[in-house]
Formats: structure tokens, C-alpha cells, sequence
């Protein structure tokens, strides 16, 4: 399309926004308690320091884009917050993987691996955290120490055993 029939102030950012958590109806929320933790201190940074800054500058394209991108990110995760439920840290023994484990996984290589399962607002691929309701974090959930587990992946089954369960401190 031309540009002569874009508006000039139309959002046109490339930088992608989080959309609000995409659970399947029925769902919920889950989140662990630093989950939380970490996005209640990025809403009170947004409100009260970011939104602030931007709002005070020049409204000219740029800092009207920015300020749509702040709203729309603090929008998610108020709306997050609001529908979130904390789940604690199981008390010890920690004997079976769950909600909030971090999972040290070897795979038929002899190659090891740790994953984090959080709620959908917490994922991290660069830190190995999944989201409880993917393949991995259904497979490992509720599997004991030691137990071999099969999970789907697009190049097919793949098996791994379980060999550490550790929790955050509560």
C-alpha cells in the first residue's frame, strides 16, 4: 500500500509488544511467586518511571509510538497480575517435578540440560524456562527422580531421564 494512505502517526514499529497471555479458554493463569514478583516490579517501573519520561517529552511520532507500546505493555500486565495465580513452592521433600522446578534433564547423548517450568507470562528461552503447558513441562510434571520421560518435538519423540529436582527458596 502507499504511504499516502497510511496515517503519518500509525503505528509502524517493527519492535514486536508481548501479546496479553494466549491461554486456552478454561485455563489458568499460573505464575510463580518471583514471577510475580518480577512483573509487579516491571508495571510499578512502566508507571512510574518510563510512562512519566515519555509522557513529558514532545509529542511528536516517535514518543506517541513509544507511549502506545508502554500502555499497551502495561495493559498486559496489569491484565496478567489481575488473572495470575501464584502458586507456592511445594514443601521438601522435592521428590516429583512441579510447577516452578527447575529440571536437570540428560538426554540419550549423555547431553544434560535444566529447565524451569513457569506460568506464560515467565517464559525465558534463553534461560531454559517453559511454559507448563508445553510438551517438555507436561511430560516432567509429576515424574519422580530418575524417571525416563517422552515428549513430542517437530523432528519426532524424544526421551529424556530426570536427574536433579531443585526449587527456588520459598
Amino acid at each position: 500500500m502507499s504511504k499516502a494512505f497510511v496515517r503519518e502517526d500509525a503505528d509502524s514499529s517493527d519492535e514486536p509488544v508481548a501479546p496479553v497471555s494466549a491461554l486456552p479458554p478454561g485455563t489458568r493463569n499460573l505464575i510463580t511467586p518471583d514471577g510475580a514478583l518480577r512483573l509487579r516490579a516491571e508495571l510499578r517501573r512502566l508507571l512510574d518511571e518510563e510512562r512519566p519520561r515519555w509522557s513529558g517529552l514532545p509529542r511528536d511520532a516517535d514518543t506517541k509510538r513509544e507511549l502506545e507500546k508502554l500502555d499497551r505493555r502495561i495493559r498486559h500486565l496489569q491484565q496478567s497480575l489481575f488473572s495470575a495465580e501464584i502458586v507456592p513452592v511445594p514443601a521438601p521433600p522435592h521428590l516429583q517435578v512441579r510447577f516452578g522446578a527447575t529440571v536437570t534433564v540428560r538426554d540419550s547423548q549423555g547431553v544434560e540440560a535444566h529447565y524451569r517450568i513457569v506460568g506464560v507470562d515467565e517464559l525465558d528461552s534463553e534461560r531454559g524456562w517453559v511454559s507448563w503447558l508445553s510438551p517438555l513441562a507436561r511430560a516432567l510434571q509429576n515424574a519422580p527422580l530418575g524417571e525416563r520421560v517422552t515428549f513430542a518435538t517437530p523432528s519426532g519423540p524424544q526421551e529424556l531421564e530426570i536427574v536433579a529436582i531443585n526449587y527456588p527458596a520459598a
